[in-house]
C-alpha cells in the first residue's frame, strides 16, 4: 500500500504541475491575447470574469458527478480538455472563437481543480501528515515553466499557438500515462467515517474557510491577471519584462510551498496561515508604492511567499472539518476560488480605471489581512473545541440551519 500511495502522490503532483504550466501560459500572455483578438480595455474584464464564473459552474457540477464517478476518472477526462482549450485560445482570430475556447477552459478547469484537490485531501488523510502543500508546490513549478515559456514567446514574438502547441503536445500524453496511478479515497473507509459522524457539509461551518479562500484568490488573481499590465502600464517596463512578475511570484510560491509542509508539522497550520497573511499584505504594500519595475517585482516576490500557504491549507482544513464528506466540502470550497477570481479581476480593474492602479493594490492587501480573524479555523478540531470528544457533530449543528 505504501508503494501505491507513493505512485499516487507522484502522479497527482504531475497533474498539478501540468495545470500550473497551462494556467501560466494563459494568464501571462493576456496582453498578447488582447492584441490578437482586438479586445478593448473595457471588454477585457468581461472576458476575464467569464472564466471563473464558468469554472464555478464546473466545480459545482463536479460535486454531483463524484457521487457516481470517481474523482480520478474526472481528472483523467478533464485535463486534456483544459489543454486543448488553451491551444484553441491561441489559434483563433475572431472574438467568438476566443469566447468558445475560454468557455471550454473555464468549465473544464473548475472540475479539474476540484477533482485534483479531492484526491490531494484524501491522499493526505491516508499519509497521516501534511503533504497538501507539496501538490501546490508542483503547481507552482509548472507555473514557473509556463511563465518562462511565455517569456520566450514574447521575446521572440512567437504566435500564441506556436507557444502553446508544443507544450500541450508534450504534457498531454505524459499526464494521461501518469493518470494510471491516481489513488482515490477508499470508499469503504469514507462510508464508515460518514456513518460514524453522521456528517454532511454545513455551510455555516465551512464559511470561514470560504472567506479565506476568496481573499486568497482575490490576491492571487490580482497577480495573475494584472501583474503584467501593472508592470508595463504603471511601472513602465517592456512587454518582455512584464512577463517576469508572474514568474517571480511562482518561484517564491514554489519555495514557500516546498517548505510549508515542514512548517505546518512543526508550528501548526494556524501559525503558518497567520504569517502568510502578514507577508502577503506587505507584498501588496510594496507593489503599491514601487517607484519602478524592479521594486514592483520585490513586492510580487513577497506576495508569492505569503499567499502560497493559504489555499493548500484551506483545502486541508476543509478535509479535517468534514472527514466523512471531504469531496463535497472541497468542491464547495473550490467555488470560492473562482469567487475570488471573479471579484478580484474586475475589482482591481475598475478601481484602477476610476482611481489609480496603485491605490487599487491596497484593497486586496486589506482583504488578505482579514484572514487573521479566521486563522483559528485552521486548527485541528481538538484545539478548536478543547478536545476531540467535545467536537460538535455536523449533523446536529446543521439541524434547523441552512446546511447546503
Amino acid at each position: 500500500m505504501t508503494d501505491v500511495l507513493r505512485r499516487g502522490r507522484a502522479s497527482l503532483a504531475l497533474s498539478f504541475f501540468a495545470q500550473g504550466a497551462t494556467f501560466a501560459l494563459l494568464v501571462t500572455r493576456i496582453p498578447a491575447i488582447q492584441d490578437r483578438y482586438g479586445v478593448s480595455d473595457a471588454l477585457l474584464p468581461a472576458f476575464l470574469a467569464a472564466v471563473p464564473i464558468l469554472a464555478g459552474v464546473g466545480s459545482v457540477t463536479t460535486e454531483q458527478l463524484v457521487k457516481r464517478i470517481r474523482p480520478s476518472v474526472l481528472l483523467r477526462c478533464l485535463q486534456p480538455v483544459v489543454m486543448l482549450a488553451l491551444v484553441g485560445v491561441g489559434s483563433g482570430d475572431q472574438l467568438a472563437e476566443l469566447g468558445i475556447a475560454l468557455a471550454a477552459f473555464g468549465l473544464a478547469v473548475g472540475g479539474l481543480d476540484a477533482s485534483m484537490n479531492m484526491l490531494g485531501v484524501s491522499l493526505q488523510r491516508s499519509y497521516g501528515r501534511s503533504i497538501m502543500l507539496s501538490f501546490h508546490a508542483a503547481f507552482s513549478l509548472g507555473g514557473i515553466v509556463g511563465a518562462s515559456l511565455a517569456w520566450v514567446g514574447a521575446h521572440w514574438h512567437l504566435a500564441l499557438w506556436v507557444s502553446y502547441l508544443p507544450v500541450v503536445a508534450v504534457l498531454l500524453p505524459v499526464v494521461l500515462i501518469g493518470s494510471r496511478w491516481y489513488v482515490d479515497a477508499d470508499p469503504v473507509a469514507v462510508l464508515a467515517e460518514e456513518r460514524s459522524q453522521g456528517q454532511s457539509v454545513v455551510f455555516k461551518l465551512l464559511l470561514p474557510l470560504c472567506l479565506v479562500m476568496t481573499f486568497a484568490y482575490i490576491g492571487d488573481s490580482t497577480v495573475s491577471n494584472w501583474s503584467a499590465k501593472y508592470l508595463k502600464d504603471v511601472l513602465g517596463s517592456s512587454e518582455q519584462l512584464s512577463t517576469v512578475p508572474y514568474n517571480v511570484y511562482m518561484v517564491t510560491t514554489l519555495v514557500g510551498r516546498s517548505l510549508g509542509d515542514s512548517g505546518v508539522r512543526r508550528f501548526g497550520a494556524v501559525a503558518v496561515v497567520r504569517l502568510g497573511a502578514v507577508v502577503a499584505a506587505g507584498g501588496f504594500a510594496v507593489v503599491a508604492v514601487a517607484p519602478g519595475p524592479w521594486v514592483g517585482m520585490l513586492g510580487f516576490t513577497l506576495l508569492g511567499l505569503g499567499l502560497c500557504v493559504l489555499v493548500p491549507q484551506t483545502f486541508a482544513a476543509a478535509g479535517r472539518l468534514f472527514p466523512g464528506a471531504s469531496d463535497a466540502a472541497v468542491a464547495r470550497l473550490n467555488v470560492f476560488n473562482y469567487v475570488g477570481f471573479l471579484i478580484g479581476s474586475p475589482l482591481v480593474g475598475a478601481l484602477g480605471d476610476a482611481w489609480s492602479y496603485r491605490w487599487a493594490m491596497l484593497v486586496p492587501m486589506v482583504l488578505v489581512l482579514v484572514t487573521l480573524v479566521y486563522a483559528r479555523s485552521f486548527a485541528p478540531a481538538s484545539d478548536r473545541y478543547g478536545g476531540e470528544h467535545e467536537r460538535p457533530r455536523t449533523a446536529d449543528v446543521g439541524r434547523g440551519s441552512n446546511g447546503l
